[in-house]
């Protein structure tokens, strides 16, 4: 008994090292009150284990621990019972788990996509708004922070939640929304993709201290700003090609796509990467910078796992018969929208 009370006391020792900033949260009340509890019966047990034989006052202290809980969770307030700024990543990371689980339990049962990504923005919006809320310390540069997913995730939620409600189908699900363990692994993937990208944001809105804004800030906003515009003019292109019925059946070539494959992933990639570097100032500790995984992560699965494979695939399948479009896969940068010269080969 008196090494879970020691460990416990070390456990929350230690919680408090680390953050930096004592406080009074639900755990540690519980913890409180319960070692209290804890330490009252047990020396209640020590006066009468003489008396009844060790075995079974050894025996004793086992039933009463429903009412040593009952007695440490007496008196507490809900808000003292459940700080979720205790919870830490950790927190975040299963309720956004949660929510995509649940999502994948009705989607397989439906056997439909069609709220895969209504799904994953409600997830980015109840993370970053959750973490701002209950961060404490508001500032201006948190607000700024989550503004900027806010504002990603709504013109990317509702581009993306019309364009499916339109066709009722998204094909990147046609070969695995009828297999329910691969249609998991579809739903968890992009809950750990909900998770990373916003590491930055949930640390930044986890600041004990508000941190002031600077001249250097406007790098990363400008970055945002530049990608999300490029990612939404792209996006807008292409539903007007679409759009017009002489297009039909045809790959896009103008506007940004005249000079990108795919000027939209490239927009994104910008846009994480000034959501880091603004996020960046408010880091209080040498690891928070492992959240630079959030703008690397992004880039990785659009280039080589989700995104630019997938679709290139999908292209090609399709339109890689017609000299036309082997052309324009020549001339166009991969990524990069901007105009490619003879001699180069990279995008």
């Amino acid at each position: 008994m008196r090494a879970i009370l020691e460990l416990h006391t070390a456990a929350l020792s230690l919680t408090r090292r680390f953050s930096k900033a004592p406080s009074v949260t639900g755990l540690s009340l519980l913890a409180s009150h319960s070692r209290s509890a804890l330490l009252k019966g047990h020396h209640r047990r020590l006066l009468r284990g003489p008396l009844l034989g060790g075995a079974l006052g050894g025996a004793a202290m086992l039933p009463s621990g429903g009412s040593v809980i009952a007695q440490g969770l007496h008196g507490l307030t809900p808000g003292q019972l459940f700080d979720v700024r205790e919870m830490g990543l950790l927190g975040w990371l299963l309720v956004d788990l949660a929510i995509n689980w649940v999502g994948w339990a009705a989607a397989a049962a439906l056997k439909t996509e069609v709220f895969y990504d209504l799904l994953g923005s409600v997830s980015f919006l109840v993370l970053t708004a959750g973490s701002l809320a209950t961060g404490g310390a508001f500032g201006v540069r948190k607000f700024v922070v989550s503004g900027m997913v806010g504002l990603w995730t709504l013109r990317l939620g509702s581009y993306l939640v019309t364009r499916i409600a339109k066709t009722g189908k998204d094909a990147r699900f046609d070969e695995v929304k009828e297999k329910p363990g691969v249609f998991f692994v579809y739903w968890t993937m992009q809950a750990v993709w909900v998770f990373v990208s916003l590491l930055p944001v949930l640390l930044a809105n986890g600041a004990r201290a508000p941190v002031a804004m600077t001249a250097l800030d406007a790098i990363g906003i400008a970055v945002f700003a530049l990608g999300l515009g490029l990612e939404a003019v792209a996006d807008q292109q292409k539903a007007a090609f679409k759009a017009r019925p002489e297009n039909k059946g045809r790959f896009i070539d103008e506007g940004l796509w005249s000079l990108s494959r795919h000027p939209n992933y490239c927009g994104e990639m910008m846009l994480w990467w000034g959501v880091f570097l603004t996020c960046v100032p408010a880091f209080t500790s040498g690891w928070h910078y492992v959240s630079v995984l959030s703008p690397v992560t992004v880039f990785l699965l659009l280039r080589y796992v989700s995104g630019v494979p997938l679709l290139e695939k999908m292209a090609e399948q399709r339109w890689g018969a017609e000299p036309e479009f082997q052309a324009y896969r020549a001339r166009t940068n991969l990524l990069l929208p901007l105009p490619r010269f003879k001699d180069s080969h990279t995008s």
